[in-house]
């Protein structure tokens, strides 16, 4: 099927929560979801950058459906009380996984719950935010989860057996760890789904997406959530050259992979040339779909996040 990410099918009357929608990919997936007639959540640890995406939305979509939702994913405590509030919807078609630190910090830290600070707010809060929310998901026909990767997991492999990182710590692993987690997590929440007959048209499906190489100054500025400085917006202009595209277009992979009819549980979507263009279904690492690291991913994340997930093995 043919998929054009600038003409995209009605969303009118479905509700999405993107997470980390603030600023950059999750903004644009955001917006783009507003302008294609859905309400969009706003799901972000900021509220006052919350409310400012939430005005540039409107402004920049005209009738654009959108609210708020304070929601910080390295506070497990957070997360639970967000979920309490989606759990409150009538309905919830779309659940994007999206929020996440992309520079890492240069020292290790740890979240209030004492996970390493990456793992923490990339992965263990969206999957205590996902089990807590699945009812909401599974009384909406046709609901989807779309968990966020990575490039980096084709880059850099990890079997994930060292999740805290407390001596072998830099940011770079750290970072890439937290997105292969979740691509290990959108496709074992396939399997999950699956096993327990959830899944389906009518069901809740799980895929996963990642958005190339995109890079904010390739990105349209936008005033009050995001302006790119002119020495930022030179360089990254010559790394368009070799494959980079903005966080826009980076975006299209996750919106397909939300509401594209013809998408299924289990897919993985990117960018056509791998780092930038039209979203098509890719092949994910063979780490991404390693049952053996992904029972092992769930047992340790549980215990991580104190609660059992909501669908077992």
């Amino acid at each position: 099927m043919s998929w054009n990410p600038r003409s995209l099918p009605d969303q009118s009357g479905r509700t999405f929560v993107v997470t980390g929608a603030n600023s950059g990919l999750g903004y644009f997936t955001g917006e783009q979801l507003a302008g294609a007639g859905a309400h969009v959540v706003l799901a972000c640890r900021n509220p006052a950058k919350a409310a400012a995406a939430a005005v540039a939305i409107r402004g920049r979509v005209a009738g654009a459906s959108v609210s708020t939702l304070e929601v910080d994913l390295a506070d497990l405590t957070s997360v639970r009380r967000a979920a309490e509030r989606m759990l409150e919807f009538p309905q919830l078609h779309g659940l994007i996984l999206n929020a996440g630190i992309v520079h890492p910090p240069t020292d290790r830290s740890v979240s209030l719950d004492g996970t390493e600070l990456v793992l923490a707010t990339n992965y263990t809060g969206h999957f205590l935010l996902t089990s807590l929310v699945l009812p909401v998901l599974q009384q909406t026909p046709g609901s989807r989860v779309v968990s966020l990767g990575s490039l980096i997991t084709r880059l850099l492999d990890s079997s994930l057996e060292d999740l805290q990182l407390e001596t072998t710590y830099n940011g770079g692993k750290a970072y890439a760890q937290s997105k292969i987690a979740m691509q290990v997590f959108g496709f074992e929440l396939d399997r999950r789904l699956r096993s327990a007959g959830l899944d389906g048209p009518a069901g809740v499906q799980s895929l996963v997406a990642h958005p190339g190489y995109s890079i904010s100054g390739l990105t349209p500025g936008i005033r009050g959530v995001k302006e790119v400085s002119r020495a930022k917006r030179f360089v990254d202009t010559l790394q368009g050259f070799v494959g980079a595209q903005g966080k826009n277009t980076g975006a299209w992979s996750t919106v397909r992979a939300a509401i594209d009819p013809a998408a299924t549980g289990g897919q993985y979507y990117g960018p056509r040339f791998l780092t930038r263009g039209v979203p098509t279904v890719q092949h994910p690492t063979r780490t991404s779909l390693d049952r053996g690291i992904a029972d092992r991913l769930f047992a340790r994340t549980e215990a991580l996040v104190g609660a059992p997930f909501a669908l077992a093995a």
